[in-house]
């Protein structure tokens, strides 16, 4: 595809920030403080670059991610240019599928291993959330359908998985509001699409 790949070890860079806020902390570093410094050290590299390249950093979360807050300010978040902000984890397998039918240019290690942040040992999405499937359907049915928590649940999912997945939609308002623009595609996408408060005392009733 013509493109430069670059591989950057961070493992040096990454310890001495472990090393610099331990010495600050009477604590030991938990785990998603340690996750995060790793996320955003390589965000700053890329921000560096870009700034050194003149190049724009493309932000690489989807809207499932961006929904639930799966994406690290200040890391995996930074980038002038958000192309799959408005894009479901689903359809992002099945553009990669597509574009491989085409040709193969897509590596299906990238598009059969399972989803995961690996930021820790043995650390998978799935261990903190249902499969993409499911959640894409709360997603679009809570954001572009303007469903309520019950009637999600009417539809066939499991409450609790309704009631968590809602939960971390509406706490992950802030990141949100941060991200870079990007191309809009759903009947409604984040940001201009639906304005909610980044702070409120909104507390859902779980019936």
């Amino acid at each position: 595809m013509g493109i430069e790949i670059k591989e950057i070890n961070i493992e040096d860079t990454v310890e001495n920030f472990r090393e610099l806020l331990g010495n600050n902390t009477d604590e030991k570093l938990g785990n998603v403080v340690d996750e995060n410094i790793q996320s955003r050290v390589r965000g700053n590299i890329l921000m560096a670059l870009s700034n050194q390249l003149g190049a724009m950093v493309v932000s690489t979360g989807n809207k499932s991610e961006m929904a639930v807050g799966y994406a690290t300010l200040y890391g995996d978040l930074v980038g002038g240019f958000a192309l799959l902000k408005d894009v479901y984890k689903a359809d992002v397998y099945n553009l990669a599928n597509y574009r491989n039918s085409i040709s193969d240019v897509i590596p299906k290690s990238t598009i059969l291993k399972e989803p995961s942040a690996e930021l820790s040992n043995d650390q998978f999405d799935s261990d903190t959330l249902p499969d993409y499937d499911t959640l894409d359907k709360i997603i679009q049915l809570y954001i572009e359908e303007d469903f309520s928590s019950e009637k999600i649940i009417k539809s066939g999912i499991d409450k609790e998985i309704v009631y968590d997945v809602l939960e971390k939609i509406d706490r992950n308002e802030y990141k949100r509001n941060q991200v870079a623009p990007g191309v809009k595609l759903t009947n409604r996408a984040f940001g201009k699409d639906r304005r909610m408060p980044i702070t409120n005392t909104y507390k859902r009733e779980k019936n």
